[in-house]
């Protein structure tokens, strides 16, 4: 057997589990010390003092990194903070969300990026907030991106609007293009007057349910319109929760031109269609609204074949009282970030190899964090890593979550794959499913 470490024992080993990152899988042990991967070998000697973690029969992997989470503060804070909704990712694997700017104030200016930065020190995992690309997010001038690119922001997006304007939004690309930072532009695609009035998908349920739709074609066309842009412009693009065939198609296109285009999916568009708004619970509303079956299985295939690069939470908490509105009148939005790696074992057919890189490699590199995040598990590496069970199943009861919401589309399913521990730094901050602060 080979010793841990040559220096001082190390604080942690995780024995008995397979280690995945996107490179493969091997047997190991992993041994920590002070917050970094200090050995990756089989049959690790565990010395004196040292804590052991039990991954026997589970997988070992870089932590999850999520492109797309609400964490509601500033302003929000009866739906979520920055602290409840760090919980609930480290309870699902994650170890670094992206904050989107839908704050109150929004997130479009240094000092409330700053904000949240503070914030973020005491969270269960890392916290890095996004900037809008507007002000106010209300799409009519550019934020002072240059501002919050300097404080470390890589990611801007006025997500829960998409921009509307075209001129606004090339300006915008060639501005992100100029800047000594290599930064992204994040779409929330929704053409606004297409789906004016809208509250779900526009199609078969829709018509029997009497429910105004919003038509796949609203997304298309910002997809369509922002795929042009950058090839006008030369700047990054990342589509967000994409949910339509077309959508995935017109992305396939683009990337085989050599754009340079990225893409997400959520768990909620790979798994719910339209006909669960037949029960008229809230909860199931959701932008952009869940859509077809045939769609449902378009973004399957995206993923499974890399055109959408990542799975995204798009984590959505809105207290109760509000998703006990009538549907027409309830804010769209649905807990995920507890449930990601549920569903995508549940419904994706993808090697673990290739799970961990849609969860966790990929979009660490898109969100420019792989000096900290997404792997792979080696010697020197910041630990930051997620212990699960591939093989367990559990079923979704009503409040099974650390937010301070309770809007989980996912109520009586049985889904496959559990976190058992997750390491912030080094720091366990789940142990065996329960969080340790």
């Amino acid at each position: 057997m080979s010793q841990a470490s040559r220096g001082s024992g190390p604080s942690i080993v995780i024995r008995g589990g397979r280690v995945v990152d996107a490179s493969g899988e091997r047997r190991a042990d992993v041994a920590v010390v002070e917050g970094r991967v200090a050995a990756v070998e089989a049959d690790l000697d565990v010395p004196s003092g040292a804590r052991v973690l039990d991954a026997g029969g589970c997988v070992v992997a870089p932590g999850f990194v999520d492109l797309h989470a609400h964490l509601r503060q500033p302003g929000r804070e009866e739906a979520e903070t920055v602290e409840s909704g760090s919980r609930c990712a480290a309870l699902g694997g994650f170890t670094a969300v992206v904050a989107m700017p839908n704050t109150t104030p929004a997130i479009d200016s240094a000092s409330v990026v700053r904000e949240v930065i503070e914030l973020g020190r005491t969270a269960l995992c890392e916290v890095h907030p996004s900037g809008a690309i507007t002000v106010d997010r209300a799409g009519e001038r550019l934020a002072p991106m240059g501002e919050m690119a300097d404080l470390g922001v890589r990611i801007f997006t006025d997500d829960g609007t998409g921009v509307q304007d075209d001129g606004l939004m090339r300006r915008a690309m060639e501005y992100a293009v100029g800047l000594p930072y290599d930064v992204v532009l994040a779409q929330h695609c929704e053409n606004d007057r297409l789906c004016a009035g809208g509250h779900m998908h526009e199609g078969e349920w829709s018509s029997r349910l009497g429910i105004a739709g919003q038509p796949a074609e609203a997304e298309e066309a910002m997809v369509a319109r922002d795929i042009a842009l950058a090839r006008l412009t030369g700047a990054r693009i990342h589509m967000q929760h994409m949910s339509t065939a077309g959508s995935v198609a017109l992305i396939a296109a683009a990337r085989a031109e050599g754009l340079a285009i990225s893409a997400e999916a959520t768990p909620h568009h790979l798994l719910l269609t339209h006909a669960e708004c037949a029960s008229f619970d809230p909860t199931f509303k959701v932008n952009p609204p869940l859509r077809t079956d045939a769609d449902v299985e378009a973004v399957r295939r995206g993923v499974l074949d890399g055109t959408l690069d990542v799975i995204a939470t798009d984590h959505a908490p809105h207290p109760p009282e509000a998703k006990d509105e009538p549907f027409d009148l309830a804010p769209p939005g649905m807990l995920g970030l507890e449930f990601a790696l549920g569903v995508a074992l549940s419904v994706l057919d993808l090697p673990l190899p290739e799970l961990v890189r849609r969860l966790s490699t990929r979009p660490a590199e898109i969100a420019g964090l792989t000096d900290s995040q997404g792997g792979p598990v080696e010697p020197g590496r910041p630990a930051n890593l997620c212990v699960f069970d591939p093989t367990a199943t559990w079923t979704v009861e009503p409040g099974m979550t650390a937010s301070r919401s309770r809007n989980i589309p996912y109520v009586g399913r049985t889904l496959s794959g559990r976190v058992r521990h997750t390491l912030r730094a080094g720091e366990p901050v789940v142990l065996d499913g329960t969080p340790q602060r």
